[in-house]
């Protein structure tokens, strides 16, 4: 007998029974209740239905990065990056050669750390 093959038909693959959102539930709001959702949506950067979803769900709703944090964190990338190759230059010719710019790189980590506010 033959067997057939599952070709990939592309797409993207089919959500599970529990996670289709297939209800609908009307909510009545004041208008002050209505203005301040979307207030709430807008500066996590969702919309004002998942922010509903998520607060049901988490009891609150946590926001997304502003563009100066992602900001901060790729140069905080770049500098892994530095650290990196600093750490070859080391192994390869001694810690004593790159001293200093191991010092800077961790001012400067320490710096943006401190900007972040972590």
């Amino acid at each position: 007998m033959e067997q057939k093959k599952e070709y990939n038909k592309g797409g993207r693959p089919k959500k599970e029974e529990t996670e289709k959102l297939k209800y609908r539930v009307a909510v009545k709001m004041a208008t002050p209740d209505y203005f301040r959702l979307l207030t709430q949506a807008h500066k996590t950067g969702i919309s004002p239905s998942e922010y509903m979803r998520e607060c049901f769900r988490n009891g609150q709703v946590k926001e997304r990065l502003s563009e100066e944090h992602t900001g901060y964190i790729r140069q905080l990338c770049g500098m892994a990056n530095n650290l990196n190759q600093l750490a070859r230059k080391a192994n390869a010719r001694g810690f004593s050669e790159v001293c200093w710019d191991c010092k800077v790189a961790v001012a400067r980590i320490h710096e943006l750390i401190n900007r972040i506010g972590i």
